[in-house]
Formats: C-alpha cells, structure tokens, sequence
C-alpha cells in the first residue's frame, strides 16, 4: 500500500457500456452506464481522443468525451461494486472522471439515471407548460431514488452488468441530491459497506423550513447500526447548499464516519467540465 496514490489514474484501462434496466416492479426504465477495468488490450486507448468514448449528454448537447473505450472486453474477476448517483437535474454521465478513475482502480461502477429527475426530463417539463407541483415531484424523487439505487445493486448482483461482482463489497457515492441519495440508501439497503456523499442536500439548518429542501431532510434518518465506512466531500465555496446542513448531516452519521472540506472550491467541483458550467 505504501505506493498507493488515489490521485494517480489506476492500473487498469476502462471500459463502458450503456444498457437499460426495466424494474417491472415499479414500471420504471432506467439507463445505465457502466464502466469497468477492461482487458490488457486496451492500456491507453481510453485515454486516447481517437478511441476514448466520444458521447452527446442530452440530443441538443455538444459531444464531450469520457476516459474509457466503449464496449471494451472485460478483464475477467469478481469487482467491488460503487453505485453512482447524480444530482437534481443532472445525468448518469455526469461525474465520469470519477467513475472512470474508480473503474481503473478495479471497480466496477454503474450509475442510473433517476428518470423524471435528469437534466433533460426537467427542461421538457418545464417547456410542454405542464409542470406537475413541485412539492407531489420533490416526494416522487424522495421515494424514487433510494429505491433506483438499491435497484441497480440488485440488477448488478444478478449479472445484468455483464461483470461479476463481490456481494461483500458494495459501496454508494452520489453529488448534491445524489449525496441525500447515497445516505438515505445506505440507511435502508444493508447491503452497502461504504458511502461517499458529495455535496450532499438535506441537512438541517437554522433555515431549513425552506419547503423542498426540509422535504429531504425530514425523509432522511441517519441510523443504520451496522458499521459503514463514510467520508463526506464537500466545497468550501458551496454556491448552492449550505455547508451548515452537511455538518448536520455528518455529525448525525454513524460512526465510523469522516468529513473533508475541499478549499477553494464550488458546489458544481464534483461534476465533469467544471469550468463549462461556471461558464
């Protein structure tokens, strides 16, 4: 371990592919993306621009790139499983230098889009004219979020990602409201071990009877009583949520938990492209 640095790309070139998974249970289809460490044959082409995955967020979007080749082979072997959530209004894709940076240390990652909560969905809400109320919206997402995220664990234990994964490894990361995502699955799928919430929303404030965002913290009991190693990120310079309520959120974790603060930085830090988005 002495030669481990987890600022330094691993040692496994990635893969990724997209699927859809259908919880029939729910009626619900989600897209997922996939990366995982591929196969030997592909050391440096996903870092490559002719062969790294070349992809459009949403239809009207520029293409952007991520550091993986699509539809590598795999390398073979049981991987720790990281499940990925994005934030309010944001995509699977959008944190791919973290998924990717996973993947080439051994893990495989898969990250939902919580259909109805993306980027695209809220933009075509908003132009038919026939936005639903915020308040019903905000109490759909609540429900559906943890329910997505332990539903893709579910999907990926029983071979739908095409990977063999470790059912004793298991972890959740998630930015913004895909951190309250990551705490309020943790608190209900004992089957994860870690959680890394980024930026996460939901915590209680002096202020926090401000309607949709007390919505989230009034759903979100941190009590799981097993041990879950947790290390919350967040941004000095949080533009969008306040750091108070994440120190709430933290000191209400179990232990074994950690928080760092990351100087100088913007809520939007953990995304892909940051400078595009202050932009």
């Amino acid at each position: 371990m002495a030669d481990y640095d987890p600022f330094e790309r691993g040692p496994h070139p990635v893969g990724v592919r997209s699927a859809e998974w259908a919880d029939a249970s729910r009626d619900r289809i989600l897209p997922v993306e996939i990366w995982y460490p591929a196969t030997a044959q592909h050391k440096g082409q996903d870092l490559d621009d002719a062969t790294r995955d070349h992809y459009k967020p949403m239809p009207m979007a520029p293409e952007v790139i991520q550091s993986a080749v699509r539809d590598a082979a795999a390398e073979p072997g049981p991987r720790p499983l990281i499940v990925f959530s994005h934030g309010f209004g944001g995509e699977r894709r959008q944190t791919t230098h973290l998924c990717t940076h996973w993947a080439s240390h051994g893990y495989a990652v898969v990250a939902m889009d919580h259909v109805g909560n993306t980027a695209l969905d809220m933009m075509q809400s908003v132009a038919s004219g026939e936005a639903a109320d915020p308040k019903v919206t905000m109490q759909a997402f609540i429900a559906d979020r943890p329910a997505d995220a332990s539903f893709v664990i579910d999907r990926a234990l029983a071979g739908e990602s095409g990977l063999e994964i470790d059912p004793e490894e298991i972890g959740i990361s998630g930015h913004s409201f895909g951190g309250w995502t990551t705490l309020a699955t943790t608190n209900r799928d004992p089957r994860i071990r870690a959680a890394l919430p980024l930026a996460p929303a939901g915590g209680r404030t002096a202020m926090s009877d401000l309607g949709l965002i007390d919505d989230m913290a009034n759903a979100l009991e941190l009590g799981w009583e097993r041990p879950v190693e947790t290390l919350y990120l967040v941004a000095e310079f949080d533009s969008l949520l306040p750091l108070d309520g994440m120190r709430d959120l933290l000191a209400r974790t179990p232990e074994p938990r950690r928080g760092i603060n990351l100087l100088n930085a913007d809520h939007f830090h953990f995304c892909d492209r940051v400078e595009e988005t202050h932009d």
